[in-house]
């Protein structure tokens, strides 16, 4: 969703876990940054106010301001006053405490570009005030995995880039300096989409992505290791609204195998996925720019853009 050109930007939080009932199948949470650098050095006002009680916003339009306020209902909103940990533990714990359980979730960030999608998903992960939903996420998932009725556990992670429609393995194993190996190595283990359905006789994957690296994770540290791995393949470029824009999609996934002991001496096994996605932003070429720096930018934003409405249409 995006505001005027005044505004605030909103990055918005989708919610979805498999197995859910039909009332909590879907959540769509809102989080509202504050203005900020060229913004203020600009002048712009703020536009946007969130009702933190009723999960309503207004956005008022500046041009406008004897009309009222165009008002949107939702799950849950949040403003500048919100902290990361009050974003996780609002929005994802309930997602990430069901992976654990068998279920598979998913935890998406959408919005225009430069509302805070990434710092909202990834955040400072080596500050521990500012660490996003990552990092959060696999930090409470081994505090849970600790508990003594948990007789045996593994977890994965990996880490795909969907670029110009092209997938990428964030976590390939090269020297990011050569790109030539690079190349030859991901032409060798090119990944595909593929879909491996179920039998009577066993379980199949569903969907999954063919030669996608799965990296053993014994502690969170080694997910903020791996997550400081792939920034340095993630694609990203400079346009007239961010700095750092994320031109790509971005699907981080943490598998969770676990065998937990209950308390009438059964054990439970269970296997589940959590997703955790940063979406590229939504972008007007008029806005955003950045062509006159980068030729390529205006087909990574026709890429993007399309990618974007494509995911509107199924949800």
């Amino acid at each position: 969703m995006a505001g005027f050109k005044a505004a605030a930007g909103v990055a918005l939080v989708g919610v979805k876990m498999e197995k859910a009932s039909a009332g909590e199948c879907v959540k769509v949470v809102v989080r509202c940054r504050p203005l900020f650098g060229k913004e203020i050095g600009e002048g712009r006002k703020k536009i946007v106010a969130c009702d933190l009680k009723t999960g309503e916003i207004k956005i008022q339009n500046p041009k406008l301001p004897e009309d009222p306020a165009k008002q949107f209902t939702f799950d849950q909103v949040y403003d500048e006053r919100n902290t990361q940990m009050e974003i996780f533990e609002g929005t994802a714990l309930p997602i990430v405490r069901a992976a654990i359980e068998g279920y598979n979730g998913t935890i998406f960030c959408y919005g225009q570009t430069g509302t805070g999608k990434t710092h909202t998903m990834e955040g400072t992960i080596h500050d521990a005030d500012e660490r996003g939903v990552i990092p959060r996420a696999a930090f409470d998932v081994f505090r849970r995995l600790a508990d003594e009725s948990y007789v045996e556990h593994a977890v994965s992670a990996s880490f795909l880039e969907i670029y110009n429609e092209e997938l990428c393995d964030l976590l390939l194993d090269v020297d990011p300096d050569d790109i030539a190996a690079a190349k030859a190595r991901e032409k060798q283990q090119a990944l595909r989409l593929v879909e491996d359905p179920s039998t009577a006789k066993r379980k199949g994957r569903g969907m999954y992505v063919m030669n996608l690296t799965e990296e053993t994770v014994k502690r969170p540290e080694d997910v903020l290791a791996l997550m400081q791995r792939a920034s340095t393949r993630r694609q990203v470029g400079e346009t007239k609204m961010n700095k750092q824009s994320s031109r790509s999609h971005c699907v981080f996934t943490l598998r969770v195998d676990s065998k937990r002991r209950m308390p009438d001496g059964s054990v439970m096994e269970c296997a589940g996925k959590l997703h955790m996605v940063d979406l590229a932003g939504s972008e007007c070429a008029k806005s955003a720019g950045g062509d006159s720096l980068d030729p390529s930018r205006e087909r990574e934003r026709k890429n993007i853009n399309q990618s974007l409405l494509t995911l509107g249409r199924v949800i």
